[in-house]
């Protein structure tokens, strides 16, 4: 079985599925995205380019569209290139867009597309409308392209043969009628990383000594450790919800550290445009709020191997978040034993069983979360059965072993769709490439005008290729925010 990924980064989800099947399936992968080409551990990365993307002359709306439409013409034009590629099966991320044109490509090669979010504006548990404590005023627009962005997601759930989801909440995300065509398979904790180490990192309070741990931070030995990981520090994730309920934990309960892992800018979420003058939320967050910074240690991001052996080490973990995709984060805790307190938001739920496998507490209550926090730390070796069971939880439900079977199961069969697909010959491949968008000769309307074209406070511009810089790399550490 030959598998092509799609992805614009790499691993990303697919990375470690994909060395699976070539170390223990003999399976060959190859793997399109926009890091640079080469081999890592038997699988082939093929480095796909954009030569255009969304202006400021495309409708605000547009812009989602528009840049995936150029995804789908990078890949196309990569693959294009490479004949003697002929896969059994491509798998793809949806939201980019970018297998939809690899049907010209490849018309009798099956498509499995994995999906991540539905866009659903006004609703309970729409990201949009959850933080109402900031006061942030939505603007029209971002609910007018709100309802546009699903428009790629839409092509792909047609267009492909299988689809899934990682998780429930997630699929209940699209719209009824759609979720018929989605499975729920999670992505698959890599254990060679995250795991309990048999608690030898996380020993009982009164057997504890000095430590170093990762990120360099020596703990004393009745020190507690509080860890927080988040690829960016925003609102979506709970940044400032977290360090106000950090400093309320440390004035009732002074020897702690706080151990956190991320940097500092927004993933997610339109921050930028509410936090002026500052550059950064976390800047934001702390002109309101004075903390004893004494007490953080800001680690940046670790890789893999570091960043499971803090979490197996820490007494405690706050994972917050507004009802939006589930972080690898958190169930890379859950793995490592880390006893997980996090918001009591849907996507949490569905994983987090509260006083059992972990602790849930109200997202906008820092009251709240420190009181839960301090019971943990006040005595971590009666919250221990917690963590056990969380880790329990993912080697039977959510680690890699247990959701391969599953995975590749919905691979073997997908793939036999392909006597079913029709087929056509290649078209002839055009002389020159795709025209980038041209600028209107017309003034464009000022924010806020409504109009066949919309500014936009950061627009996007187009760079000829032999201008553009290096992509950015794949992530270091998998975890989506």
């Amino acid at each position: 079985m030959h598998v092509l990924y799609v992805h614009q980064n790499f691993p990303a989800q697919f990375g470690h599925i994909a060395q699976y099947l070539v170390d223990k399936m003999n399976w060959r992968c190859t793997f399109a995205s926009q890091t640079p080409g080469g081999k890592i551990g038997g699988i082939e990365k093929i480095e796909y380019k954009l030569i255009g993307g969304a202006t400021k002359h495309n409708h605000f709306c547009t812009r989602t569209f528009e840049n995936t439409v150029w995804h789908c013409d990078g890949v196309y034009r990569a693959m294009r290139n490479r004949p003697d590629i002929r896969p059994d099966l491509i798998v793809g991320h949806s939201g980019f867009g970018s297998t939809l044109f690899l049907r010209e490509l490849y018309p009798d090669v099956p498509v499995i597309n994995f999906f991540e979010y539905y866009y659903l504006p006004h609703d309970v548990n729409s990201d949009m409308d959850f933080r109402k404590d900031l006061a942030w005023p939505t603007h029209d627009l971002t609910y007018l392209r709100s309802r546009c962005r699903n428009a790629m997601i839409l092509l792909d759930l047609q267009n492909c043969q299988a689809a899934y989801t990682p998780t429930q909440f997630q699929r209940s995300r699209f719209p009824e009628e759609l979720q018929g065509k989605l499975q729920t398979i999670f992505d698959g904790v890599d254990r060679s990383f995250y795991h309990g180490y048999d608690d030898t990192l996380r020993p009982p309070v009164a057997e504890r000594t000095e430590r170093t741990l990762p990120g360099g931070v020596k703990v004393g030995p009745t020190t507690r450790v509080v860890t927080y990981v988040s690829r960016g520090f925003e609102s979506m994730r709970g940044f400032d919800k977290f360090m106000q309920a950090a400093d309320l934990i440390a004035k009732q309960y002074p020897d702690v550290i706080f151990i956190v892992v991320g940097t500092d800018r927004v993933a997610y979420g339109g921050d930028e445009n509410h936090i002026a003058p500052h550059k950064t939320f976390k800047e934001w967050v702390f002109a309101k709020q004075q903390f004893d910074l004494g007490k953080f240690a800001f680690v940046g991001r670790l890789p893999q191997d570091e960043l499971g052996k803090l979490l197996a080490a820490s007494d405690l973990h706050i994972y917050l978040t507004v009802p939006f995709v589930l972080s690898w984060s958190m169930m890379d805790a859950m793995s490592c034993g880390a006893v997980v307190l996090g918001s009591d938001t849907a996507p949490v739920r569905e994983m987090i069983r509260d006083g059992e496998n972990g602790l849930l507490a109200d997202f906008f209550n820092e009251e709240a979360i420190a009181e839960k926090a301090l019971s943990v730390l006040r005595d971590p070796d009666a919250a221990r059965h917690m963590g056990r069971a969380a880790e329990q939880m993912i080697v039977d439900r959510y680690s890699l072993e247990a959701v391969l079977p599953e995975m590749v199961k919905m691979y073997e069969e997908t793939a036999a769709m392909k006597s079913t697909l029709p087929t056509w010959p290649l078209p002839p491949m055009s002389n020159q490439a795709p025209a980038a968008p041209l600028a209107p000769a017309r003034q464009t309307p000022p924010m806020g005008t409504v109009g066949p074209f919309i500014s936009s406070p950061q627009p996007q511009r187009i760079v000829p290729p032999q201008q553009q810089q290096a992509p950015r790399a794949g992530k270091s550490s998998p975890f989506r925010g």
